[in-house]
Formats: structure tokens, C-alpha cells, sequence
């Protein structure tokens, strides 16, 4: 998910809307590298919260989608040179592999909040949406990069 031409990166985020606590860590980390640009969300299951969300972080209304699906149709609409490139899961881990694969699916880029998934068949289903799709699929481990972390 690396942009050569040194353009950014359009990215969507499912879930991490008004108080939840790791959406707001991955757009501040997606923005301090400088790569990335966040189009579209489905912030939250509760609809004012999503609008407010949406509206707090600045984006579009129209990009703001009630649901998760609403948001993969509604990209993948778009023209190509307009839509999401890639999803960021920040939602509850129960979502993390369906979310996942039905992007990758889309033929949208994954960068998923850990866990990956709930058991081993889920992971290996994204395993194969990743192969069929050809796009990438990230997993962030969000200390792992703390020296204390890498020490122990």
C-alpha cells in the first residue's frame, strides 16, 4: 500500500468514531506519516454518533455511510481515481475477518487493528480472500515497535 508517485493513499475507516479510542490512534498515526488521506468511514452502528463522527473529523457527509456495506458498495461506485483504496478495521475483533475479507473481496486493501481474527478457519479465509484478490493485507501490532516490548 505504498504510493510511488507521491500521491496519498485514499483509505476508509470501519468503526472508531466518537469514543473509541484506537480509531483516533490510526488516523493520527496514517496522518503523521504523510502517505495517507482518510475519504470515507462507517464510523458507528448508532447513526448520530456516525454523522457526528464523520462531521468531527471533517469528512464529506456523502462519504459518511450508515453501515459497513453501505460503505463497500458505495466506494466501489465511485470512479476508481476517487474511491477508497484501502480499509482500516478498528471495530470490535468480532468483525475484524468478516470486514476483512468482503474488502479484500471488493478488491480494496486491508490494514486491520489486531486481532486478526477469532480462530484459526478465519484466518485462513482471509488467507485465501487475500489470494484471490491480489490486494494486501496488514496487521497492526501496536506495540511491537516499543523497545521495552522488543526487550522482553
Amino acid at each position: 500500500m505504498v504510493a510511488s508517485t507521491g500521491r496519498r493513499i485514499r483509505y476508509g475507516m470501519a468503526g472508531g468514531g466518537e469514543g473509541a479510542f484506537i480509531g483516533a490512534v490510526h488516523r493520527r498515526a496514517a496522518a503523521l506519516d504523510g502517505d495517507y488521506t482518510l475519504v470515507s468511514g462507517a464510523f458507528s452502528s448508532d447513526p448520530a454518533r456516525n454523522a457526528r463522527s464523520g462531521e468531527a473529523i471533517g469528512l464529506d457527509p456523502s462519504r459518511v455511510y450508515p453501515t459497513f456495506e453501505d460503505m463497500i458498495a458505495g466506494e466501489r461506485a465511485l470512479p476508481e481515481d476517487q474511491r477508497m483504496e484501502a480499509l482500516a478495521i478498528v471495530t470490535p475483533n468480532h468483525l475484524h475477518a468478516p470486514m476483512a475479507i468482503a474488502a479484500l473481496d471488493a478488491g480494496f486493501h486491508v490494514m486491520s487493528d489486531k486481532p486478526m481474527a477469532l480462530n484459526l478457519d478465519e484466518a485462513l479465509a482471509i488467507r485465501d480472500a487475500v489470494r484471490r484478490s491480489g490486494r494486501f493485507y496488514a496487521l497492526a501490532f501496536t506495540y511491537s515497535g516499543y523497545p521495552l516490548v522488543e526487550e522482553a
